[in-house]
Formats: C-alpha cells, structure tokens, sequence
C-alpha cells in the first residue's frame, strides 16, 4: 500500500540520511532516469526536476513518523536533513518492497554537492537531445548557474560512472 513511501524510506536509510530537500529531489530523480523504479512524476523548475509528489510523500513519511525533518540553520539560511526514525526501520522490516541495491550510488551522490546534482538532473532532464544540443540547452535554461565547460564534462564523466 505504501510501497512508494517504502523506496524513499529504503533510500534515505542506505545513506544514514540526506541533508537538503534539493539534494534529495536531485537524488530520486538520477535514481529515475537510471531506472530505480520510482514513480513520482517530474516537471523543470528553477532547480531543475521537481517533484510535488515526492515533497507530498516526504511530508508524509515525516507526519507518519517515519522520517524525522530537521530544519537546521547555515550562515545565511536553513536547510533539513532527513533521517530515517526507529519507526521508519520497523516500517522497513515489514515493507514487501524490493529495490536494487542502492547504498553505493546514494552515497556517490551524497558525496556531491546540491549545485553539481542540479547540473546532472538537468542534463538528464534533456536526454532525449544529443550531448551538444543538451550542453546548449543548459546553458539557456539555467544561465545565472554559470556552469563551465568544464562542470558539464565532470557532469558526463558522473553519469556514465553512475550508468555503468
């Protein structure tokens, strides 16, 4: 019944949490278009992919008490790390939900910042272009980032890390 919850749960979980409600949009969906069978659905937003259904489901799992949200305070703003509660691990062991082993590329990609993720989904986000006309389409639709040449090739140097 909750088996969508159940693979955010897994996810966060295999990675002893995840900081940042960017970084965790940014993470399911790589995970997507690398064939991880999540279903949110996805639109572009100023951050790149956005899921509202994965902001509904993580607002769930907190209300459920399956995830705790803590909102902690940086230099100049706040951001929330994501934990998985005792209730979360119990939920876990009585959850039929099978997902391919994940710790590995949940932690490569925890590893990266927010910005450099954002990058990735975009480029992902437009995968149905040829590399020239996605490098293209990124410098339009996310300007005021200034990513390099050189971001955008460690960006592909990741993605084929992470497909193969």
């Amino acid at each position: 019944m909750l088996d969508n919850h159940a693979k955010l749960v897994k996810v966060i979980a295999s990675s002893a949490g995840i900081v940042g409600r960017k970084k965790l949009q940014k993470i399911i969906y790589i995970m997507k278009k690398l064939g991880y069978p999540f279903e949110e659905k996805y639109t572009f937003h100023f951050y790149g992919p956005y899921s509202e259904e994965l902001s509904l489901r993580m607002e769930e799992l907190t209300n459920l008490g399956f995830v705790s949200e803590v909102k902690e305070k940086k230099s100049n703003y706040y951001q929330y790390r994501y934990q998985v509660t005792e209730q979360g691990e119990d939920f876990l062991t009585h959850s039929p939900v099978k997902i391919p082993e994940v710790d590995e590329i949940v932690s490569n990609m925890k590893e990266r910042s927010s910005r450099f993720l954002e990058l990735v989904a975009t480029m992902l986000y437009f995968d149905d272009l040829s590399k020239e006309e996605v490098e293209a389409k990124v410098q339009e639709v996310k300007k005021k980032s200034n990513y390099t040449i050189e971001d955008m090739q460690e960006a592909w140097r990741f993605i084929h890390e992470l497909k193969h």
